[in-house]
Protein backbone atom coordinates (compact mmCIF):
# COMPACT_ATOMS: atom_id res chain seq x y z
CA UNK A 1 0.00 0.00 0.00
CA UNK A 2 1.59 3.31 -1.04
CA UNK A 3 2.23 5.83 1.68
CA UNK A 4 0.24 9.06 1.44
CA UNK A 5 2.18 11.95 0.00
CA UNK A 6 2.16 15.53 1.27
CA UNK A 7 3.02 18.63 -0.70
CA UNK A 8 5.73 20.83 0.81
CA UNK A 9 7.85 23.80 -0.11
CA UNK A 10 11.65 23.65 -0.27
CA UNK A 11 14.26 26.24 -1.12
CA UNK A 12 16.95 24.70 -3.30
CA UNK A 13 19.91 26.01 -5.25
CA UNK A 14 18.59 27.24 -8.62
CA UNK A 15 21.57 25.83 -10.56
CA UNK A 16 21.12 22.44 -8.93
CA UNK A 17 17.43 22.43 -9.90
CA UNK A 18 18.31 23.27 -13.51
CA UNK A 19 20.96 20.54 -13.63
CA UNK A 20 18.54 18.01 -12.15
CA UNK A 21 15.89 18.86 -14.71
CA UNK A 22 18.43 18.61 -17.54
CA UNK A 23 19.44 15.19 -16.24
CA UNK A 24 15.82 14.04 -15.97
CA UNK A 25 15.96 13.71 -12.19
CA UNK A 26 12.62 13.62 -10.39
CA UNK A 27 13.13 16.34 -7.79
CA UNK A 28 10.48 15.05 -5.39
CA UNK A 29 11.85 11.50 -5.41
CA UNK A 30 15.47 12.68 -5.14
CA UNK A 31 14.63 14.99 -2.22
CA UNK A 32 12.67 12.22 -0.53
CA UNK A 33 15.59 9.78 -0.92
CA UNK A 34 18.05 12.32 0.49
CA UNK A 35 15.77 13.15 3.41
CA UNK A 36 15.23 9.44 4.10
CA UNK A 37 19.00 8.91 4.19
CA UNK A 38 19.52 11.81 6.61
CA UNK A 39 16.66 10.65 8.85
CA UNK A 40 18.12 7.12 9.02
CA UNK A 41 21.53 8.56 9.97
CA UNK A 42 19.98 10.80 12.63
CA UNK A 43 17.93 7.94 14.06
CA UNK A 44 20.99 5.66 14.16
CA UNK A 45 23.03 8.35 15.91
CA UNK A 46 20.23 8.93 18.42
CA UNK A 47 19.93 5.17 19.07
CA UNK A 48 23.70 4.89 19.60
CA UNK A 49 23.61 7.86 21.98
CA UNK A 50 20.64 6.50 23.92
CA UNK A 51 22.28 3.06 24.21
CA UNK A 52 25.86 4.21 24.79
CA UNK A 53 25.99 2.93 28.37
CA UNK A 54 24.70 -0.52 27.42
CA UNK A 55 27.13 -0.75 24.49
CA UNK A 56 30.06 0.24 26.69
CA UNK A 57 29.01 -2.27 29.36
CA UNK A 58 28.74 -5.04 26.77
CA UNK A 59 32.15 -4.16 25.31
CA UNK A 60 33.71 -4.24 28.80
CA UNK A 61 32.12 -7.62 29.42
CA UNK A 62 33.47 -9.01 26.13
CA UNK A 63 36.94 -7.66 26.92
CA UNK A 64 36.79 -9.25 30.36
CA UNK A 65 35.06 -12.56 29.63
CA UNK A 66 35.32 -13.01 25.86
CA UNK A 67 32.45 -13.45 23.46
CA UNK A 68 29.40 -15.32 24.67
CA UNK A 69 29.33 -18.83 23.19
CA UNK A 70 32.93 -18.40 22.00
CA UNK A 71 33.67 -21.93 23.17
CA UNK A 72 31.31 -23.27 20.49
CA UNK A 73 32.94 -21.51 17.54
CA UNK A 74 34.62 -23.82 15.05
CA UNK A 75 36.86 -21.23 13.36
Amino acid sequence: MPMPRKSTSLSLDADLIARAKDAGVNLSRAAEAGIEDEVRKAEAARWADENQHAIEAYNRRVEQDGLPLDAYRKW
